[in-house]
């Protein structure tokens, strides 16, 4: 009777301890599964649910959302609440849910979970697999857009997300324990009350430390290991509600490293993510124990500072990131120079909000990439990135969007500016200088959309319209015996790349102008910043004939030496040096502009004067050699319906 009480017993309690494992699991793999759908439907809009349609955006969304929860995903389907099938992770699913089980969620509001045997059509490779199979019902307040359907309560179903784990692990872990279990049984139940506890608490720990791994997975970046951008999000949300509770600071740091792009395509890609975990490695051992860094994606990282005191020592601390890039990065058997730009924002100074501060660290450090400084705080001057930057965005793309068509009134144009030979006074060339003349805000110069055009990727179409637009001007005076020199601006975008002498070959043999009345002029900074892309474009322009031109010279680090080996036949003194001349201005600005003129006409250049205003300082240029200027003492921009030519074979604008 002992034997046969203990055998009861034994069954009894292998029977129970084998259930408790199993329900144990269930509820570990429903967490994990409600973790999981409440990621996807984030980005779903709440509209999707009652369509049962989602477009090419949101599927991309719901992809990107669900991309770090490894391998443990089998499946993941959308549902609307008719029971349609809006999305799947594996193209090949068609078909109906399982109505009963959605039912019962929908009803609920919890999920509806079922162990069974992954039994998905032509899929022989999950044959012996086992799938935990959740339905887990979506509320109005989880997806993506909660306002979309008023007179909808917040807590309301409004579809499901049907998540499939791999369970086979935990079912492989679970026949296991139930085997040992009956094994100490039949020994000793003493025996098997002390092995109990231990099994299922291994068990347990198991199975909540693949569900942790899961998580954990969609929120670090698989390289680095750092936080990704959702962690981050998180992180800074919660800092940023300590911060309000108790009246702190919060700042952000956001670096990239300069010319990355050149170190994957001239190394490889093994070794910029080399250098990507290298730096990584720097940033983490470097900063205070609180400090948050994360990799947002690419050469970008992000360090939150939960707590600092003030706006300047969250600068200081840029510094010394920066520092950390001093010291070579050992990349193999190569020693790698490597810099960074870096933009600082703090909250609530520059900020309301968490996506506000990451926006303007973000200006932070295009600022400081732009005006290679290093390490920039974040300035409202250099706020582009408002709401009528957007529009003003927007609005730029419908104009190059529209230019060939006939039908529309072409906003942008074309201004052309005389350069003056300072001997004759007579006109020689002209700058072309591109205008939009905006229907609500007027006549825009340059600089009110061609840095937005840098940055949007929009510069290239721009500077095909300017030199499309010039060649046709050159045409039509040459046709007409007006054979005078245009110049025509190229960003350092275009003259890194050798597109554009493809664009300037094909327009000058299209419109029949020699190349000789072409000419491009690029800044000196263009030019330091990526020497060995723009000398090859520069030599093919000399080979096609077209003149070269220095803008801007004098700000930037080239000496006219370095210029010698270059074709290029004609120097730009910035307006900075010529502005110095007046009465105002500088003393000893005679002695710089003397050595630029001495050693630039040594080395058989021209130079140009801009920026020209009064007579004191044409005269001053004159008699220090300069040999051509521009400025609005003889002209301003102007339309080339405005510039009339005279008999002498040169333009001079009207009136």
């Amino acid at each position: 009777m002992s034997l046969v009480g203990m055998v009861v017993v034994g069954v009894a309690l292998v029977l129970v301890t084998s259930s408790q494992m199993r329900d144990q699991a269930v509820r570990d793999g429903t967490g994990s599964a409600a973790r999981m759908a409440g990621f996807t439907a984030g980005v779903v809009p709440s509209t999707a649910f009652v369509t049962g349609v989602l477009s090419a955006d949101e599927r991309a969304a719901v992809a990107s959302a669900t991309r770090g929860f490894g391998d443990g995903l089998v499946e993941l389907r959308l549902w609307s609440t008719d029971g349609r099938l809006m999305h799947s992770s594996d193209e090949a699913t068609t078909g109906l849910p399982r109505a009963d089980r959605l039912a019962r969620a929908m009803a609920s509001g919890r999920p509806d979970a079922v162990v069974q045997p992954d039994v998905r059509a032509g899929d022989a490779a999950t044959d012996e697999r086992t799938v935990l199979d959740v339905y887990v019902p979506v509320r109005l307040a989880d997806t993506a857009t909660p306002d979309a359907q008023p007179g909808v309560a917040p807590g309301s179903p409004v579809g499901a997300v049907e998540v499939m784990l791999d369970h086979t692990v935990a079912q492989q872990t679970l026949r296991t324990a139930t085997r040992t279990v009956t094994l100490v049984v039949v020994g000793s139940l003493v025996l098997l009350w002390a092995l109990l506890f231990r099994i299922v608490h291994s068990t347990s720990r198991r199975l909540r430390s693949t569900a942790l791994d899961n998580a954990r997975l969609a929120l670090l970046d698989s390289l680095t290991g750092l936080p990704n951008r959702r962690l981050l999000a998180d992180r800074m949300q919660r800092a940023i509600e300590k911060a309000a509770h108790d009246d702190a600071r919060v700042g952000l740091i956001l670096l990239d490293i300069d010319r990355f792009k050149d170190i994957n395509d001239t190394l490889g890609h093994d070794h910029g993510d080399e250098l990507l975990q290298q730096v990584a490695e720097r940033l983490r051992h470097a900063l205070r124990d609180d400090d948050v860094v994360a990799r947002l994606g690419g050469d970008e990282f992000a360090i939150l500072l939960p707590d600092v005191r003030t706006v300047a020592n969250a600068e200081r601390l840029a510094q010394r990131v920066r520092g950390l890039f001093t010291r070579p990065f050992e990349l193999s058997d190569i020693a790698l120079h490597v810099e960074t730009s870096i933009g600082v924002a703090c909250l609530p100074d520059h900020a309301a909000d968490a996506s506000a501060l990451m926006r303007t660290a973000d200006i932070a450090m295009y600022a400081a990439k732009h005006h290679r400084t290093g390490v920039s705080v974040y300035s409202p001057a250099a706020d582009d990135s408002s709401p009528a930057r957007l529009v003003l965005l927007g609005e730029l793309h419908r104009v190059l969007e529209s230019r060939d068509d006939p039908g529309v009134v072409p906003e942008l144009e074309m201004h052309y500016q005389p350069k003056i030979e300072l001997a004759t006074q007579r006109t020689v060339g002209f700058e072309a200088l591109i205008r939009w003349r905006h229907p609500t805000r007027g006549l825009l110069p340059p600089g009110a959309f061609v840095p937005l055009a840098e940055q949007s990727g929009l510069i290239h179409r721009v500077t095909e319209f300017a030199l499309e637009e010039s060649v046709r001007q050159l045409a039509r005076w040459h046709a007409a015996g007006q054979a005078v020199p245009v110049a025509v601006n190229l960003s350092a975008h275009d003259v890194a790349s050798p597109v554009v002498v493809d664009v300037i070959e094909t327009l000058l043999a299209q419109h029949d102008v020699p190349p000789s009345l072409l000419e491009v002029e690029i800044t000196e900074t263009a030019l330091v910043a990526d020497r060995t892309r723009v000398v090859p474009v520069l030599e093919r322009l000399a080979a096609l004939g077209v003149g070269v031109a220095i803008d801007d010279f004098g700000t930037g680090t080239t000496s006219i030496s370095q210029l010698r080996d270059l074709p290029v036949a004609e120097l730009k003194i910035d307006r900075v040096f010529v502005a110095d001349l007046g009465e105002s201005g500088r003393a000893g600005s005679e002695v710089v502009v003397q050595a630029m003129v001495d050693l630039a006409h040594s080395f058989g250049l021209r130079v140009v004067a801009e920026g020209v205003e009064d007579e004191r300082t044409a005269r001053t240029l004159e008699r220090l050699g300069v040999d051509r200027a521009q400025g609005y003492l003889w002209a301003r921009p102007a339309p080339a319906s405005a510039l009339q030519p005279p008999g002498d074979h040169s333009l001079h604008p009207i009136g």
